[in-house]
């Protein structure tokens, strides 16, 4: 069953389908929010609150579904809608991530299960979000001093050579290395490197501005595996 907190978008110019498809969807327990463009989903849409799915019309008067998935890069799942069985267009939109393609009319139970896959998707990614943005945080905490001690010491250089690479008393080395450690929460070293590895940050250098919680056009890193270390 979806959380409580998740939300299903539905983008679809006809009014008739998209308070169909709403009612459906909160019968069936989804907390839903409908918007008759894409232009007023990526103006109204909040995706930083909780997790989300787009359930998505193929033809919008101000932008195509398919355009909406690509400026989207991926950073909600869609289920495609549509009244036509476009079979070029729905393996289009499935290669370029899309979870599922729905023809109209859509059966109740067709329309739930898509739905629910959709979502279980949406925790996985909101919860990676949720995790590069804690990181984040404490990244911000540190000096541009301590971002730099941190980016040798990440590497695996012993206070010493860290020392001397920064032209600092080793003694320095291990005060900030300490400071490090407390501020970014890592119990060990091999913890600090799986903390700055699993988004790629380059913590030699400042992070960017804090996003806003409007809706962004731009993809988000996924977190990858970390070598094993030691």
């Amino acid at each position: 069953m979806n959380s409580p907190t998740s939300t299903v978008f539905v983008v679809d110019d006809d009014e008739h389908v998209r308070n169909a498809l709403c009612r459906l969807l909160r019968s069936g327990g989804y907390a839903v929010q409908g918007y008759a463009s894409a232009s007023a989903f990526v103006e109204g849409a909040d995706l930083a609150a909780a997790p989300a799915c787009l359930l998505l019309d193929l033809q919008l008067p101000d932008l195509s579904g398919i355009e909406l998935q690509r400026r989207l890069a991926g950073i909600v799942p869609i289920v495609f809608v549509s009244a036509h069985g476009d079979m070029n267009t729905a393996v289009e939109a499935m290669k370029a991530g899309a979870t599922d393609f729905l023809t109209k009319p859509i059966d109740a139970c067709v329309l739930f299960e898509a739905t629910s896959r959709a979502l279980e998707r949406a925790c996985r990614l909101f919860a990676q979000r949720e995790q590069r943005a804690e990181i984040e945080r404490r990244l911000r905490k540190l000096t541009p001093r301590e971002r730099e001690v941190m980016a040798l010491v990440v590497t695996g250089r012993p206070n010493k050579l860290v020392a001397d690479e920064l032209g600092a008393a080793e003694k320095t080395i291990k005060i900030h290395r300490a400071r490090v450690m407390e501020k970014m929460k890592a119990n060990s070293l091999a913890d600090l490197v799986r903390l700055v590895t699993t988004f790629d940050f380059d913590v030699s250098e400042p992070l960017s501005p804090q996003p806003s919680r409007t809706l962004g056009m731009q993809p988000r890193a996924e977190p990858r595996p970390v070598p094993h270390t030691g």
